[in-house]
């Protein structure tokens, strides 16, 4: 290069640089870009988007390619800033000196001008330097391809030695991580989006026995009545499917929908026989199966309702397509404005008189409590595996950190309890 005069040389060295710092704010952009806002631009035919997430797919390739020309424009550099400085230093220091202050000061301006700035600038803005930097990179990859897969071959053979077999990477989300992505969503998903969707994420952990009607609550109508009780209890039922059922509910005839026990009214056919005719034919759901599964499962059989039997074939209630719907959206029933349910009555001195027949779950998401669901599914359960005994009226108990009074106890139940939250103490649970 002694033909070469500084002041070209010096271009020379400004032009690696340049080089260098394109390496490094693509090594940057390209890892920082969001792997899903890129599938989205690249599916609506982004170009830039489709080629980044090209050279994506194998990051190995992509990081391999980049390291190489990275290192060979910082070698060239440095051997053009030791050639700059022994001529700039020439008789003022010696050459070993002059090769020491050439080191240090291009250490200095790549750090600042070839790997910080670029960096810094790539991570806080990807896409715009992401997308037009992939098309270079594309070319020199398919330049230097030979070279690329030769240097992955030997780095994948030193992983072996470390007992590392695969480099293949995965972006998927977890469930834990999809939750957290939600939360942080911001007003991006307005709120109430983002409850579905975090009920959505949670209908696995919910089985069918934690939503469904107990056996006891059920509103069936016994075929062995009288006539006439049958058809006043058709009349009056609150509901469109009512279950039929011979002397016990463990042995359940079918639903009949009020439509057709009407319609066969209207025409004066309406006799135990007819009715009988018109019943639906039982839907069972094993308990303990999970939400997610059995809303596929109710959308597979073309089912909107089924009952919920145990592991001796005994009918333990009633799951609905709208009881796992509301468990997404809310309820249907509910006004709009949050007040508290039937099952719960707020006192003047602060406590609240709840039916301990209550839902646990349903419990604590109106009132944002944290009784334990992984055990009973009502209060009074909870209140009877808690003392291991059936209290008495006037008893007091600490349950999860609540004081609770029991006020009524009948049919060996704890039929109503008085909570008291303003005394209620997390240490105690």
């Amino acid at each position: 290069m002694d033909d070469i005069s500084t002041s070209a040389l010096l271009i020379i060295l400004a032009l690696l640089l340049v080089i260098s710092a394109y390496f490094s704010g693509s090594e940057t952009a390209m890892m920082t870009l969001n792997r899903y806002r890129l599938r989205h631009l690249a599916g609506d035919g982004h170009s830039g988007a489709k080629r980044a997430q090209q050279l994506l797919d194998r990051p190995d390739r992509l990081i391999g390619l980049i390291l190489i020309g990275n290192n060979l424009v910082n070698i060239f550099a440095a051997q053009l800033a030791a050639i700059i400085g022994a001529r700039l230093l020439n008789g003022v220091v010696g050459e070993q000196a002059a090769l020491t202050i050439s080191g240090l000061v291009l250490t200095f301006v790549i750090l600042i001008f070839a790997e910080v700035t670029p960096k810094t600038l790539a991570a806080l803005h990807p896409e715009p330097i992401a997308f037009p930097a992939s098309l270079p990179l594309k070319w020199l990859l398919i330049t230097m391809l030979p070279v690329v897969k030769m240097m992955n071959w030997i780095t994948s053979a030193m992983l072996r030695l470390f007992g590392i077999k695969s480099i293949k990477t995965s972006d998927a989300l977890s469930q834990e991580e999809l939750r957290t992505v939600v939360h942080e969503a911001g007003a991006l998903i307005p709120r109430r989006h983002q409850e579905m969707l975090l009920s959505i994420l949670d209908l696995g952990k919910v089985a069918v026995e934690d939503i469904m009607v107990p056996r006891n609550e059920l509103y069936a109508i016994n075929v062995n009545d009288d006539f006439k009780s049958i058809n006043k209890q058709i009349i009056n039922s609150p509901y469109t499917r009512v279950l039929l059922y011979r002397d016990t509910i463990d042995d359940a005839v079918g639903f009949v929908h009020m439509r057709d026990a009407l319609r066969l009214q209207a025409k004066e056919q309406f006799t135990k026989s007819s009715l009988l005719r018109a019943v639906k034919e039982l839907y069972f759901i094993p308990e303990g199966t999970p939400l997610n599964v059995q809303l596929a499962n109710f959308q597979k059989n073309k089912e909107h309702l089924g009952l919920v039997v145990d592991e001796y074939g005994d009918i333990q209630g009633l799951v609905t397509l709208e009881d796992i719907l509301e468990e997404i959206v809310g309820d249907f029933t509910t006004s709009m404005i949050d007040a508290p349910s039937d099952d719960i009555t707020p006192q003047t001195d602060g406590t609240l008189v709840i039916d301990a027949t209550i839902n646990i779950r349903d419990l604590n998401k109106e009132m944002g409590w944290d009784f334990p669901t992984d055990g009973p599914k009502t209060l009074n359960g909870l209140i009877l595996e808690y003392l291991e005994d059936i209290p008495s009226a006037n008893t007091c108990l600490r349950l999860a950190g609540y004081p609770i009074e029991i006020i009524e106890v009948s049919d060996n139940m704890v039929k109503n309890v008085r909570v008291m939250p303003e005394f209620y103490d997390p240490t105690q649970r």
